[in-house]
């Protein structure tokens, strides 16, 4: 089955229904630096496919540039990858999917919109709540697609606050919209750490597929992982850097992979570190993991931003990202969105046991 990928980003939905089988027609995203890691991952399948993954080592080690990597890879496959705005370029977009299609039926359609307008944190943090933020109306575009290529089922993933956004409004338009198209549709409301990911991430999936097609989806709100690693797990193989230390590209890491690396497939073989770099910490910053590793260590509690004494509050937002600094503690079976957020929040690594 083939599938087309909708505000791709870097591409995060796509590898899992690239893992399981499926292939990828195109990839619509308009941030042009998501568009090169998708290209990236892109020649990476494609090198491995064909054998030639040294090739792509290579680029890793700095050996070949970009774009002697991208000279290895079909142009039809570079060329999926469609960097253009959704809903303000469609007809372009139908044009060049089209040509990449070769009149084959698309499957699935995957991808969520933005999920900054359905926020809970990002409507705090704007005065109108989000009202007049065009990221709202999105999904009237995820519909024009579905109508366009008329697929047999779709994948949409958003946010939990889609559900409440607008008193719910959003959701019912959508939902009106899907079965106006001829989907019928269930939404899940989904932790990743019962599906093995060691984070506290909740995301709402919508499923829709097409009446005929009859279909019986799993109550997936049930499924609990049988993975019982702990947060060290994703730490455990990475070199010990100083604050402001480590290399771009490239390094190796220091220890054979765990079984989560494996299974999770982070480690995939390949025995080549990048972007392994921590950013410096200031005076302020110091004095504040302080007080949070203290806070953890006495009561297991994380740091409310607003707590800290007057003096180490710098950011002009009160009213939301109350846990901007984190602890991530070694022993737990999952952490808060320490990938997501970890370029921009402060986090302190607490490891007793390694």
């Amino acid at each position: 089955m083939n599938f087309i990928d909708l505000f791709a980003g870097a591409g995060g939905l796509s590898e899992g229904f690239i893992r399981a089988g499926y292939k990828p027609i195109a990839h619509v995203e308009f941030d042009q630096a998501a568009c090169f890691t998708l290209k990236t991952r892109l020649a990476y399948h494609f090198l491995k496919d064909n054998d030639k993954l040294g090739e792509y080592l290579d680029y890793l080690k700095g050996k070949i540039s970009r774009s002697d990597l991208y000279s290895l890879i079909p142009e039809d496959l570079l060329s999926s990858v469609i960097n253009k705005s959704i809903g303000t370029d469609n007809k372009n977009i139908f044009s060049e999917i089209n040509k990449l299609s070769d009149k084959e039926e698309v499957d699935l359609i995957i991808g969520g919109p933005p999920c900054q307008a359905y926020s809970v944190v990002g409507r705090a943090r704007d005065e109108n709540r989000m009202q007049n933020d065009k990221r709202n109306y999105l999904y009237i575009q995820y519909y024009y697609f579905l109508k366009k290529y008329n697929p047999k089922l779709f994948v949409f993933e958003n946010v939990p606050g889609l559900l409440s956004a607008k008193q719910g409004l959003y959701y019912r338009n959508m939902c009106n919209l899907f079965s106006k198209a001829g989907f019928i549709t269930h939404h899940f409301t989904l932790e990743a750490n019962n599906f093995g990911v060691l984070q506290n991430r909740k995301r709402i999936l919508i499923i829709g597929y097409k009446k005929e097609l009859n279909i019986r989806l799993p109550d997936f709100e049930k499924i609990k992982s049988d993975i019982s690693s702990k947060v060290k797990s994703v730490f455990s193989d990475l070199p010990k850097l100083q604050a402001g230390e480590g290399v771009d590209k490239y390094t190796l890491y220091s220890g054979r992979p765990n079984s989560w690396l494996e299974i999770s497939q982070i480690r995939n073989g390949i025995n080549i570190l990048t972007q392994h770099i921590t950013r410096p910490n200031t005076n302020q910053d110091k004095a504040i993991y302080r007080i949070a590793v203290d806070k953890w260590n006495s009561k297991q509690e994380r740091l409310n931003y607003n707590d800290l004494p007057t003096s180490l509050k710098t950011h002009k937002n009160r009213h939301s990202f109350f846990d901007r600094f984190k602890v991530v503690a070694a022993d737990l079976p999952y952490s808060h969105t320490v990938v997501a957020h970890i370029a921009k929040d402060g986090h302190y690594w607490i490891n007793h046991s390694i």
